[in-house]
């Protein structure tokens, strides 16, 4: 603590006991009020500036909460955790926006950095004010750019350590999670059809097309042109549905 005068330390004592407030935060206020109290009270809650600064001791403490005892990241348990606290499903989409956020590297894991770094980024020292944060993240999905943003995200996050391409379940998996927020009509057909035909990893190129696929081609595949630059496994996929009758065979 700063060396400060026995009312000095007192005030700043009550200042951060009632506000919550960092030390930095309440040395700010005081100061800016003359060590005024209810004028720092004032200063505090009505300056976001002032208020808006993270404290990072609280940071500190909720990163503690979910650490895994063995290990300085955040794993599995203390995902569940904080899933628990922030009273969603662990396969709630808002985690993957959460993730994309903290720009995680690993699906079920942060590491310290990426968990302080993404709460700050969000403005949210506590878990009230990252409970408050969900309605906003939700909201986020509807930006198609920031939907682009967090589907190409997820392919590298859900993908397992040192692997270029996406386990085929995985896969199928988070565009299930994906499509839902766009009502994308043949995302079960899709799956289907990998299951069925293809059984294999997906690669990056697939990954990022087949989103450009469900914006670009219409679910009667009116406008798809079949000399356009779409990976082979899309082609194979049209040609699937044209099978079995799910669209009308194209000349």
């Amino acid at each position: 603590m700063h060396k400060l005068g026995r009312g000095h330390r007192d005030k700043l004592q009550q200042f951060m006991a009632i506000t919550g407030s960092s030390e930095k935060v309440a040395l700010q206020a005081l100061k800016a009020s003359d060590w005024h109290l209810e004028s720092a009270f004032d200063i505090f809650y009505s300056q976001p500036q002032i208020r808006g600064v993270m404290d990072t001791r609280h940071l500190e403490e909720l990163y503690n909460r979910y650490k895994d005892n063995y290990a300085d990241m955040i794993l599995v348990d203390g995902i569940s955790l904080l899933c628990n606290d922030l009273q969603v499903e662990p396969d709630d989409i808002v985690m993957l926006v959460l993730s994309w956020h903290m720009k995680a590297a690993t699906m079920c894991e942060f590491s310290r950095q990426e968990f302080l770094t993404g709460l700050q980024a969000l403005g949210a020292d506590s878990i009230g004010k990252l409970r408050e944060k969900i309605p906003l993240m939700r909201a986020e999905l509807k930006d198609e750019h920031k939907f682009r943003e967090i589907y190409n995200f997820a392919f590298g996050w859900a993908k397992e350590k040192g692997q270029k391409s996406l386990a085929l379940d995985t896969a199928i998996g988070m565009w299930q999670l994906l499509f839902a927020e766009k009502n994308w009509p043949l995302v079960d057909q899709w799956c289907q059809f990998l299951q069925v035909k293809h059984n294999k990893a997906i690669s990056r190129d697939t990954w990022s097309q087949l989103l450009e696929f469900a914006k670009t081609i219409d679910p009667s595949l009116s406008n798809y042109d079949a000399e356009g630059a779409w990976p082979y496994l899309i082609d194979e996929f049209v040609e699937y549905l044209a099978e079995n009758g799910i669209v009308q065979h194209r000349s």
